[in-house]
């Protein structure tokens, strides 16, 4: 997966509500979706003092002043530092043929369906994913699906996955805490790939913060690799 098609796939499967270009920026309106959707890029040549236009953009917007780094933006990174941004959640993203991730699970253990289930929405929320992020799932206009993970007869976590062209990014996977480790994030990994592999999907990418071993761990573990990296500046 190149860094260009990763970047097509975040977009269609977690979009703003709108991008507005200004300069050689493009500027997210996220509407509170979180800081993939409400952070700024560059689009090309840029030079220091265009920086003050993304700025008075996000302001405008009433948004934090966020920008996301990408591989090769070293001097952009630099840039931002010296004014003050420091760097917020590096980010690895994942990926593996869908083939490799797909695996019959049982309703009973993960249920696939669309729209949300209030129990499913009621699991997002309690770890911070609220009504500005289900905002974000129904912006998706491609396939999508979410996925209801049971433990032990128990509503256990939720996650949302989509699908662009031949690939699918799983996204909001979350577990409720009494129900960790107990197998059910990687019922819903399975299940959401063989979703995918429903929908034609060959290969199936997620991104996770660097912070997060446990996920990554288990990301690892099912033999997904790293295909890119990014992080935020943050003012």
């Amino acid at each position: 997966m190149t860094p260009e098609s990763l970047a097509a796939l975040m977009e269609a499967t977690w979009p703003a509500a709108r991008c507005i270009e200004v300069g050689p920026w493009q500027v997210r309106d996220g509407q509170g979706g979180g800081q993939r959707v409400s952070a700024t890029t560059a689009q090309g040549a840029w030079r220091e003092g265009d920086l003050a236009l993304a700025e008075a953009e996000m302001d405008r917007l009433g948004q934090k002043r966020l920008f996301l780094i990408r591989a090769g933006e070293a001097d952009l990174d630099a840039a931002l530092a010296a004014r003050g941004y420091r760097i917020n959640d590096p980010v690895v993203a994942y990926a593996a043929p869908v083939a490799q991730l797909a695996q019959p699970v049982s309703s009973m253990a993960a249920f696939r369906h669309w729209p949300p289930l209030a129990i499913a929405c009621d699991l997002w929320a309690e770890g911070g994913i609220g009504p500005a992020r289900l905002a974000v799932m129904d912006r998706v206009t491609g396939p999508k699906c979410a996925i209801l993970g049971r433990t032990e007869d128990r509503p256990a976590g939720a996650a949302f996955v989509a699908c662009h062209g031949k690939s699918a990014m799983l996204h909001a996977l979350e577990v409720t805490p009494a129900m960790r480790r107990r197998g059910s994030a990687h019922n819903m990994l399975r299940a959401a790939a063989s979703w995918a592999q429903d929908q034609g999907a060959e290969t199936f990418a997620l991104v996770v913060t660097e912070a997060n071993a446990a996920a990554r761990a288990l990301y690892e573990a099912q033999g997904m690799v790293a295909v890119g990296q990014y992080h935020y500046r943050l003012q």
